[in-house]
């Protein structure tokens, strides 16, 4: 499974302040044992600017390039949050079971979490899910989707996934 990082901050991206949100992704996704065979094929900081996330999103999507896109940062209420607007942008689906399952874990860890506009969608065979921008709500929004990945990519890539629903169901 490749999987692509893009952290959205203007200062990040300036060089006035330090990219920790990024790092902390491919942290979790190296360290994990639930997603069979995750590389992290690339990691990129660009400011807050709707078009210029839409277009590394797009690129990302591009000639089967990955098979998940992470963002990080721009989700919030500032002016210059605009990540879940370049997003939409680009998604062809919108994935809103996964956006609440994000949202509400975020939520038990801080009513401040309700503040958040992250989204998630489909484009192509590429998942595309927005994360806030601090490690701590990297973290709880990584708990959520890692155990997703492998059934979720799957089904985005037509595999035969008739024995995981019916492990699932219970049959």
């Amino acid at each position: 499974m490749r999987v692509a990082i893009i952290t959205v901050s203007d200062r990040c991206s300036e060089g006035t302040a330090i990219d920790k949100s990024g790092p902390k992704l491919v942290e979790l996704i190296n360290a994990s044992e639930k997603v069979k065979h995750a590389t992290v094929t690339g990691t990129t900081v660009i400011p807050d600017e709707r078009e210029k996330i839409s277009h590394a999103i797009r690129e990302l999507c591009g000639s089967n390039a990955s098979d998940v896109v992470i963002t990080t940062g721009g989700t919030g209420w500032a002016v210059r949050d605009v990540t879940p607007e370049a997003t939409n942008d680009v998604i062809e689906r919108r994935c809103g079971g996964l956006e609440t399952a994000l949202h509400l874990r975020s939520l038990q860890a801080t009513p401040f979490a309700a503040l958040s506009r992250l989204t998630a969608g489909i484009r192509g065979q590429t998942l595309i899910v927005n994360f806030p921008g601090s490690t701590k709500a990297v973290q709880e929004c990584w708990e959520v989707l890692e155990p997703l990945l492998n059934h979720g990519i799957g089904l985005l890539c037509g595999a035969d996934q008739t024995t995981v629903h019916e492990k699932i169901q219970g049959q």
